[in-house]
This record gives structure tokens, sequence and C-alpha cells, in this order.
């Protein structure tokens, strides 16, 4: 019986570290795509390396024209509209 309990422990434990490392391979794809550098770099980076992937392309700068920079282009042009 003992067994049985600790084979569930394990696999619960498993479970959840295989959420993580599908959740980092997500984000990292997103944000390597908005970023301006496609899906495959942040997936691979993602899957390689977990959690720490998806952290690497938050410090990694945007291309000139990705979508990322459209973005805080747009807020900053509505926070200009705004105070005036």
């Amino acid at each position: 019986m003992a067994a049985i309990v600790l084979a569930a422990a394990i696999g619960i434990k498993a479970l959840w570290l295989l959420y993580a490392w599908l959740l980092s391979a997500i984000v990292g794809s997103e944000l390597s795509k908005r970023k301006g550098y496609g899906e495959k770099w942040g997936l691979g980076t993602g899957m390689l390396l977990s959690v720490i992937g998806a952290i690497i392309w938050l410090l990694i700068p945007p291309k000139p024209d990705s979508p990322w920079r459209q973005k805080q282009a747009r807020k900053k042009r509505a926070q200009a509209a705004a105070s005036e």
C-alpha cells in the first residue's frame, strides 16, 4: 500500500513539472514571436531551458519593427494624448 502512495506522490510532482515545462515553452514562444524573432526560437529555448528560457526572452531586446515595439509606441502616444 505504501508503494502506491509513493508512486502517486511522485506522479503528481511529475505532472506539475510537465505543466511548468509546457507553460514555459508557450510563454517563450509567444514572447519571441511578439519581439520579432519567430515562434521557433522561443519554443526551442522554452523547451530546452524550461522556466529560464521564458525569463531569457524577457531580457532579449525586441527588433525595431516588431509588434512589441509597436505596442509600446501606441501606449506612449495614448499617454501623451491623455496628459494634454
